[in-house]
């Protein structure tokens, strides 16, 4: 497993940090004062943050503190009730999620969502719908432009599989897949849509220590021969800590600490999220 290189993260103008490698590049994400209720409830309020082009980053935070709704919003599930949401510049209000997707955001999701019947190769190409260039009528009648599309479309499915280990797995249904492969198809699928920024929502949930080592392998790879963001809800901390350059902490739907992985470690109010106040103190005497 490859050794992390420490990152340093520099300060905008706000309170927003990035990688020092970013700075002069707008950054892929920029999400100001973001909220949304839900009948009477408030689920998340005042989220600000914002993603460099190439940054690991991570969203942690206790059980129901609003991670994945922050994804939801993130890709439009839901409308925001209030905030703003830039991506590359553009805000994204009003857009349905394949609309956000074609422009960068791709996702994988808590619950695994493959097709389970379908090869894994096919599962990969339903990715490439953002790229496949070949009409209806020569799909339809099989013309000569429908081949190369298709051949075009295997080829980079297999050279995606391949990157991350799977291409003599093209052909197995997907559904057959140990647990950790799954994972892995996940995100080989959404890399397939060209994103700028690869949501993953605990990508290491279920698999054991040396798959996990593996994936954060796997994040720092993507991150590096793709050249772009990687952000990620995990509670292995062991995997945030050792993979994410810049985190962010939120508990009942606000950011309560953003920073390094040490300064978040050392943070009393992220111990005392975690741990509540009693096992906040007695992890000040134990230190």
């Amino acid at each position: 497993m490859s050794q992390k290189q420490q990152t340093k993260m520099v300060p905008l103008p706000t309170d927003i940090i990035i990688p020092e490698r970013d700075l002069g590049k707008q950054p892929v994400l920029d999400i100001r004062n973001l909220g949304i209720d839900f009948g009477g409830l408030t689920a998340v309020d005042e989220f600000t943050l914002a993603i460099g082009k190439t940054e690991i980053a991570g969203l942690i935070g206790p059980n129901g503190a609003g991670k994945t709704t922050i994804f939801n919003l993130l890709t439009n599930v839901y409308q925001p009730t209030r905030g703003s949401i830039l991506l590359q510049g553009i805000d994204t209000k009003g857009m349905t999620t394949a609309q956000v997707n074609k422009m960068g955001i791709a996702r994988t999701f808590q619950n695994i969502r493959l097709f389970g019947g379908m090869s894994v190769l096919d599962n990969v190409k339903v990715g490439l719908h953002n790229s496949i260039k070949c009409s209806m009528f020569s799909s339809i009648l099989h013309l000569p432009g429908y081949y190369k599309a298709e051949n075009a479309a295997r080829a980079r499915c297999m050279e995606l599989l391949d990157f991350m280990g799977m291409a003599d797995m093209a052909q197995y249904q997907a559904g057959s897949l140990p647990y950790g492969a799954q994972r892995r198809l996940e995100i080989v699928r959404a890399l397939a849509t060209n994103p700028a920024i690869i949501l993953l929502d605990e990508p290491a949930a279920g698999m054991n220590p040396s798959e996990t080592a593996e994936l954060m392998d796997h994040i720092r790879r993507i991150r590096d021969e793709f050249q772009i963001a990687v952000m990620l809800i995990e509670h292995d901390m062991n995997l945030v800590m050792g993979v994410c350059e810049g985190i962010a902490v939120v508990n009942y739907g606000k950011i309560i600490a953003k920073g390094t992985p040490e300064q978040i470690c050392n943070n009393p109010v992220v111990i005392e999220a975690y741990l509540g106040k009693k096992g906040a103190g007695e992890h000040a005497a134990e230190s």
